[in-house]
């Protein structure tokens, strides 16, 4: 009975600190909103980021390699050479031929190459589009989910037919509700019939990229468009083991092989990168970990203001209330009830603006979406801000609550405010 009545008391003069101290009440708790906001949002959107960053990965898998001409990251303590590896080949439809036929341990192969340009439905023009060229065993590595239609057959890629499968996006943009499927694109003045039409899978923050805004066809066909052998073209082989190897004794077979291939000698430096999408994991890790370590700082400064918006608001209402609390104390009241008065007084302000400063994340979440990018509030950050809200107001109103419950209380009566 005794808490019910603390809490009944607290609720009371906090209706009344907010309904008779209207702009003050409200700057204190402006600052707790725009902290726990600036906190929680920063939070939101790394979270949101780092999650798709991850299930990017997760459409390649953690176990593909990727043979291309320059590597994601330099070599441990050494510097990014560029200068060294803009001088190496490209890789080649040859080398992907014979990777195949020599590698016993490769579950899958596919060689890429990309082609940005302009992508044409009579009228109406996409700009700056991928075209992915593609061997076969695409779908064995990159996981993908279809629309409509199908995806490029055997036949279709050996006979390199000018056949296509498109973003969800890119045939939005082109065909405007219309049904895509059967009708004709073009692109570099080349023409190619669209067979299919991926699932929206939202803009991708890993370099592989969504296949929301790419046209997907033959290598052979964007043989004809471009040289493979360009730099422009960006040819990679991507290579996926076979189950229970390890990833260092596939990679050191896998590098052997390609040594063979461009038959360097011994001494020869490698003239290639074999990069592992499990690699990103742990670039991932160490930049998120900074990042949080910033937002932690950005955090926590914005929320300071705001504790001591709290702390000011606590100090002006017990001086308000000090003939109030004199009386408190004359009648019995011990030092323990004033303080936690106080404290509960002091943490109800701060959660009030720490639930309205969710409520802007929340708000926000949705306009992010709207705008395809895909940031969620998780329940984890819910429960993060509530709790540091509280730990704010309790941290806040601690001073002014020992300051309370240590007047005396003949002066507390007689004081006149």
């Amino acid at each position: 009975m005794r808490f019910y009545f603390i809490i009944r008391e607290s609720l009371q003069s906090a209706y009344r600190t907010v309904i008779l101290n209207k702009m003050r009440t409200f700057l204190s708790l402006l600052g707790v909103t725009i902290g726990i906001f600036s906190i929680v949002s920063v939070f939101t959107v790394l979270d949101s980021m780092e999650a798709n960053m991850r299930e990017s990965m997760a459409s390649f898998g953690n176990d593909v390699m990727v043979i291309e001409k320059f590597p994601w990251a330099p070599e441990s303590g050494t510097e990014y050479a560029w200068w060294d590896y803009l001088n190496r080949p490209v890789t080649t439809l040859r080398e992907y031929d014979e990777l195949k036929t020599r590698m016993e341990n490769v579950h899958s192969a596919c060689f890429i190459a990309i082609l940005q340009t302009n992508v044409e439905y009579l009228d109406n023009k996409a700009e700056n589009i991928m075209v992915w060229g593609s061997s076969e065993e695409f779908e064995t590595i990159r996981s993908f989910d279809l629309q409509s239609g199908r995806f490029l057959s055997t036949y279709d890629i050996n006979s390199g037919r000018n056949n296509c499968v498109i973003g969800h996006d890119l045939a939005e943009e082109l065909f405007q509700g219309v049904n895509p499927l059967g009708r004709t694109i073009r692109f570099k003045n080349k023409k190619t019939n669209i067979i299919g039409v991926f699932k929206k899978e939202g803009k991708s923050l890993f370099g592989g990229g969504s296949v929301d805004e790419v046209v997907v066809v033959p290598i052979g066909y964007l043989a004809t468009a471009t040289d493979l052998k360009s730099d422009n073209s960006s040819p990679q082989i991507w290579v996926k083991p076979v189950q229970g190897l390890s990833a260092d004794e596939f990679k050191q077979e896998l590098r052997q092989t390609m040594r063979s291939i461009r038959r360097l000698s011994p001494r020869s430096k490698d003239n290639f990168a074999i990069n592992e999408t499990s690699m990103m994991s742990g670039m991932i890790d160490q930049i998120f970990t900074m990042v949080n370590l910033a937002g932690w700082f950005i955090g926590i400064f914005a929320v300071l203001v705001g504790a001591f918006g709290i702390a000011n608001i606590m100090f002006v209402s017990v001086k308000e209330r000090t003939n109030v609390i004199g009386i408190q104390k004359a009648l019995g009241a011990k030092n323990y009830y004033i303080i936690l008065e106080v404290l509960y007084e002091s943490v109800l302000l701060s959660v009030i603006g720490g639930m309205l400063g969710l409520i802007m994340i929340y708000i926000g979440t949705f306009i992010a979406r709207a705008n395809d990018f895909n940031i969620f509030l998780s329940s984890g950050n819910i429960i993060f801000g509530l709790l540091f809200s509280s730990a704010v107001g309790l941290v806040a109103g601690l001073m002014p609550a020992v300051s309370a419950a240590r007047l005396d209380p003949v002066k507390a009566i007689a004081s006149t405010f």
